[in-house]
């Protein structure tokens, strides 16, 4: 059976990649820790290594709640620790009543540096601090770099684990019917505006999927995919479960609260 057959052409560096690291681990017998995954790249981790017993596969990003993780591969018997994810995370605080600081706003500042996503794991907000999780040989060099936000003045510092910031949003999850899994007729469910209003969106480059720009409105979404439609907040596919008997397809979704 053909591997790739199962997901996108632009997922396949991403699969050859998890097959190499498959292939290191068990040629070599040493664990292999990936950069920071979005949810769907975790997902198709999990898909090829499956519940192939020679192999012991873990998800850490910080806190339980994490969005972007990084994958250990390691040989059955490995015991992976928390250190092992060679994360670090940093703070900062800023003053509220001044300054309106959001995720976007953090985010651009860090990219500004000309990092990639990958080496960045979830980016906190809240009123007052913020915290940047990141790969700990990046943490120095992020430490040197930011010393202002919106022309604010910050000082990064490193926390410890127990100092993390839970994201106070929550997710929330629904069950719906869509006419097919493309990207207009599941913002049509997700966000409840009309077909016409989502294509409009996706024409004007308002969509992104795993932090990606999409603007074709055919585009076919999968389990495990972020969704980012500006002014409306972020959402997610959690599953496609079947087909109803009106063959309505049936999905499950969440929402950002």
């Amino acid at each position: 059976m053909d591997l790739y057959q199962h997901f996108r052409a632009e997922e396949q560096p991403f699969i050859d990649q998890v097959l190499d690291w498959r292939d290191q681990v068990e040629r070599q017998y040493t664990p292999v820790l990936s950069d920071f995954l979005d949810p769907r790249e975790q997902l198709i981790f999990r898909s090829i290594i499956g519940y192939d017993e020679r192999f012991n596969l873990t998800f850490h990003g910080g806190y339980e709640r994490s969005e972007r993780k990084r994958a250990i591969l390691a040989p059955f018997y490995e015991d992976v620790k928390e250190e092992d994810y060679n994360l670090s995370i940093l703070q900062g605080q800023y003053n509220a009543k001044f300054v309106s600081l959001s995720h976007r706003d953090l985010l651009g500042t860090v990219m500004s540096l000309g990092l990639h996503r990958k080496k960045l794991g979830d980016l906190i907000v809240e009123d007052g601090q913020f915290q940047i999780i990141c790969d700990h040989d990046l943490a120095m060099y992020l430490q040197m770099n930011i010393d202002k936000i919106k022309n604010t003045r910050i000082n990064l510092h490193e926390a410890s684990q127990e100092d993390i910031l839970t994201a106070s949003y929550e997710w929330k999850e629904k069950d719906g019917t869509v006419s097919s899994t493309r990207l207009d007729a599941i913002l049509k469910e997700i966000y409840q505006i009309s077909r016409q209003k989502a294509q409009q969106l996706i024409e004007k480059e308002a969509v992104k999927i795993n932090h990606r720009t999409v603007n074709n409105s055919s585009f076919s979404l999968q389990p495990g995919d972020l969704i980012s439609l500006k002014s409306y907040g972020r959402s997610q596919v959690v599953d496609i479960l079947g087909e109803t008997k009106k063959q309505k397809i049936r999905i499950k979704t969440a929402k950002l609260n």
